[in-house]
């Protein structure tokens, strides 16, 4: 997959499930649209993770505590 925006790559799956809605669809049609909707998923999922992290490194960086850790 080419590089594209969370906002984009999001549009895109929105897309792939309407597809998935479809009554009219071929089964192979579905499956296509399935595993595209799963990869876009995974890539929103990995961008959002990646700037997950880039959040908690700035905070901690900037003397703020990790949001993720228990507090005492």
């Amino acid at each position: 997959m080419e590089n594209k925006t969370f906002e984009q790559y999001l549009e895109e799956l929105d897309n792939a499930l309407k597809a998935l809605e479809n009554k009219d669809a071929t089964l192979e049609e579905s499956v296509a649209n399935y595993t595209k909707g799963l990869e876009l998923a995974k890539k929103c999922y990995e961008i959002l993770n990646t700037n997950e992290k880039l959040v908690v490194k700035k905070m901690t960086d900037a003397g703020l505590v990790d949001f993720n850790e228990p507090q005492e």
